[in-house]
């Protein structure tokens, strides 16, 4: 595994890295899409919550299904301001580094980030303990990234 950096050690290695990539164009459509997406997400992540035993094996689901609405909306966000990103953690340094009003947690992101790729690429798993040690932020998180792309496409 790949080790820890920090926010600011992040963020610089990925514009030293080219990871930030600007964009011409706002994609409001896409955004929209998206954003419907990243609801579906959380709905399906929600159904196999409600009946399932602590001892299964879909807390991998739920935590990838919490996951991708997450970076899938941090992703629309910053395409306000015209930027695409070239990676996760690179996204979620951005978005820390910019935009510090919104009071994310860096050592959150890495957390479920990592706990992520653990499932994806490490073989992994993780169950119902890990899942309540992030829920309430992953929905708070998901929430306040929901709320600011709708703010902004109203405007």
């Amino acid at each position: 595994m790949p080790e820890y950096l920090t926010q600011k050690e992040a963020f610089g290695k990925c514009k030293r890295e080219g990871k930030i990539i600007i964009t011409e164009q706002v994609g409001e459509e896409k955004i929209k899409v998206t954003l419907a997406i990243s609801e579906g997400d959380v709905e399906s992540a929600n159904i196999l919550k409600k009946n399932i035993p602590k001892s299964s094996n879909h807390w991998n689901s739920i935590y990838k299904l919490y996951y991708d609405a997450l970076h899938e909306l941090a992703e629309s966000f910053l395409q306000f301001e015209k930027v695409k990103i070239d990676n996760h953690q690179c996204l979620f340094a951005y978005l820390c580094e910019k935009y510090p009003q919104l009071e994310f947690s860096w050592d959150f992101f890495e957390k479920v980030r990592t706990k992520r790729n653990g499932i994806n690429y490490y073989g992994t798993p993780v169950d119902s303990t890990d899942w309540k040690e992030v829920e309430l932020q992953f929905s708070l998180y998901i929430k306040k990234l929901r709320e600011e792309i709708k703010k902004r496409l109203k405007a």
